[in-house]
This record gives C-alpha cells, structure tokens and sequence, in this order.
C-alpha cells in the first residue's frame, strides 16, 4: 500500500517553493528514532538550476546553538562544570559587571551588578548580554556595533576583550533576552576544556556521530554542495514572493575560508543527514550523545515564572519558555498546532529549524536557506503538516 499520510505536507512544501517563498527545502521527520519521511524539493542555485540534493550544505545560523548547549552539558556530566558555576572564574573579562539602570540613556548610567553571571543564565539568555541587533535605538545597540563584538576576523578570545568593556543589559536571571550568550559559552568551552572550540566539537560530537560535512568551514572540495542564500524580496512584507540572491550575508566569502571566530551562536554549516544524526542523538531509545536525565533537563522550562520568550516588535510569547540551549514549549499559541505543548525549538536566521517533542516521541528537521526566514509563516505551515501526519495520519 503507498504511504499517502505525508501527501498533504510534501504539496505544503512544493508550494512554498513553487510560489517562490523558498528557493529549496529538505525535511526530515522521526517517530522515536526512526526517520519516517524524507523530503527534498526545489533549487540549491536556481539561477544556475541546480536541482537541491540531500548531501547539500546549509547555513545553521543560530541552528548552532543546540551544539554549542550540548558541549557545555558534556563537560557538565563529566564535572568539569556546574550549571550554577559562576562564570568569571573560567572568564575575568566578565568579573566585576555594572548593569545599564532602567531608562538609562548612556552607558555610563550603572550601577554594580547584584550577582555573577553563571553558566545557567548564558544557556538560558538571561545573562544580561545584549545581541545589539534587535533593539535599534539603544546605547546596547550602538556599543554592541561599534565593538563588532561578532567580528568574524577576531578568536573568541579577542570576542570577549570586545565583550568585557561593555555593561549588562540587566541584572543576570532578571529578564530574557537573546544574546551572544552562546558564542560567549563557546569561549567557555575552550578554556575548561584546553581545546580550540571547533576542535572539541569535532571530537566529542561530530566524530563520534559520524557528522561528517558539519563544520565551521566549507573546504574546497566540497564548495560546489553550498547552497546559495537568499532572502525575501521584501524583508517589511513576508507575503510577497520572490527571493533575491544574498551572497554578501553575512559578509562576503562567509564559510568559504577557515576565519578566527568559530561562533558557538550561529557559525556551523551542516547537511541533512548530519542534522538527523545529531538530533536523533538526542532521542531516547538508543544510544544518545547525553545522558537521559540531561536531555530531560535541557528540554525542560528553566525560566523563572515571570519570564518567557520576547523579542522587541514581537507580541508577546507567554507560551515560550526556555531551557538549556532552545526553547520550550508550555503551551500553543496563535496558529500552533495543539499538541505543541511540551516541544523543544529553535530555528535560524536563514530559516532552518528543529524541533522535538519528547512527550510525543516525534521530531523534525527542515534545512532552506532563506535570510531572515524565521518570521515567514512556511515554519508555522510546515508545523502543522507535520504533526498531523505523525500523530493523526
């Protein structure tokens, strides 16, 4: 008997791509640990019409992050760190913070901060650092630009001399807001560890994995499988189709040559069958890359009550919690599906995306390579699809 359950999500994602919403797509869909579908629709390059491939690469942007929380939560079971260990131990540029007061028009309204900053407030963005792109308009904002905190022609190390002149946003665990906390734990990485941050991800994630085409790095022979990035041909209006090239994003020759920053945030480029790998490492039933009580505790709400989700210009995300390293889930919102309740999230600045479900036992994976994608409604869309045809066939 032919399969018919996934038709109405593979017709979801032609579309996307047929009215020039996505220039391409792979998906992958999991019951348990078992891959139960998998989808490869549209162009890699399509002004040279390259036909989109499995074994093509894709920009993870903040997909990143989840492999940067599993580094950490690797030298956490192994009592190298304690997740309420304050972090200016391992990284002085962050001792002695002073936190910009309410209101504060300059970067000189401070006061001292009123505890340390630890490794549970960087996992949970509730450190008090900024990403100084989404809040234009403030003196974080600017600082952050100037600074070039992100400047991918400085080591990790030089991005915390950048870091440490520059005050918190808020006190640490007061608030929520989304930072280079995670590029600041790559950093963290490699002075408990004594490694290079991409040299422990390759040894203790990548290879014991068999990740093979995941890196910081896209190398000569294998540059003709690097998808090109674009972007929506209006970035204030996601309903209108087109998708120009952004080949200068996020600068040029990104990815094309090994650069100093290996950021934990948002640096990896990886394929769909790396990307299934990985989270199905994180999937009990079979052998798992972290122990099952440590997955339960990341992909458990670690906020406290009154915090959740947000992003300035956004309504509100009550629904939106947060665990160690993604997001989670405690109740549907607008447009959800209603079994959301209970997922693990996060996506990335080109679009990809991941989730699990551990109560349900389900997951996905969807790789494209569409700037800014995260707020387009093909995610919501695909979510749905998705679930139908996993729970409810």
């Amino acid at each position: 008997m032919t399969d018919t359950r996934f038709d109405a999500l593979h017709a979801t994602l032609r579309a996307e791509v047929d009215q020039a919403f996505l220039p391409g797509v792979s998906t992958v869909l999991l019951r348990g640990r078992e891959v139960v579908d998998r989808f490869c629709y549209g162009a890699a390059d399509r002004e040279a019409g390259i036909a989109l491939r499995e074994d093509h690469l894709f920009r993870m942007f903040s997909r990143t992050k989840l492999v940067t929380a599993c580094a950490v939560m690797l030298l956490v079971e192994r009592g190298r760190l304690g997740l309420d260990d304050r972090v200016d131990a391992f990284l002085p540029e962050l001792a002695e913070r002073q936190v910009l007061r309410p209101g504060a028009k300059d970067l000189s309204d401070t006061e001292p901060a009123r505890s340390p900053i630890t490794v549970r407030h960087l996992l949970t963005h509730t450190s008090g650092l900024s990403y100084g792109v989404f809040d234009p308009g403030t003196p974080m904002h600017g600082a952050y630009q100037r600074a070039a905190v992100l400047s991918p022609h400085r080591d990790l190390a030089g991005m915390m001399k950048a870091i440490e002149p520059l005050p918190l946003c808020f006190h640490p665990g007061t608030q929520w807001e989304y930072s280079v906390s995670m590029d600041v734990l790559g950093r963290l990485v490699e002075v408990v560890s004594g490694e290079r941050f991409g040299a422990f991800l390759a040894r203790h994630i990548f290879e014991p994995l068999d990740m093979v085409d995941t890196d910081f790095c896209v190398p000569p022979d294998k540059q003709d499988r690097l998808t090109v990035l674009y972007e929506g041909a209006d970035l204030m209006d996601n309903s209108k189709p087109g998708l120009p090239r952004a080949d200068h994003k996020p600068f040029p020759g990104a990815y094309l040559r090994r650069m100093p920053l290996e950021s934990g945030g948002g640096g990896l480029v990886s394929t769909l069958e790396d990307s299934t790998r990985f989270i199905r490492s994180l999937i009990p039933g079979g052998p798992t890359l972290l122990k099952p009580a440590t997955l339960d505790l990341m992909f458990s709400n670690q906020l406290g009550r009154d915090l959740h989700v947000r992003f300035p210009d956004v309504p509100d995300l009550p629904g939106w919690q947060f665990g160690l390293g993604s997001a989670v889930r405690t109740s549907a919102g607008p447009g959800d599906p209603p079994e959301v309740a209970g997922e693990a999230s996060w996506g990335g600045l080109a679009g990809t995306l991941w989730w699990i479900h551990p109560r349900l036992g389900i997951a996905a994976v969807l790789l494209t390579q569409r700037y800014f994608g995260h707020s387009h409604p093909y995610a919501q869309r695909f979510k749905h699809k998705a679930y139908q045809a996993l729970l409810r066939g």
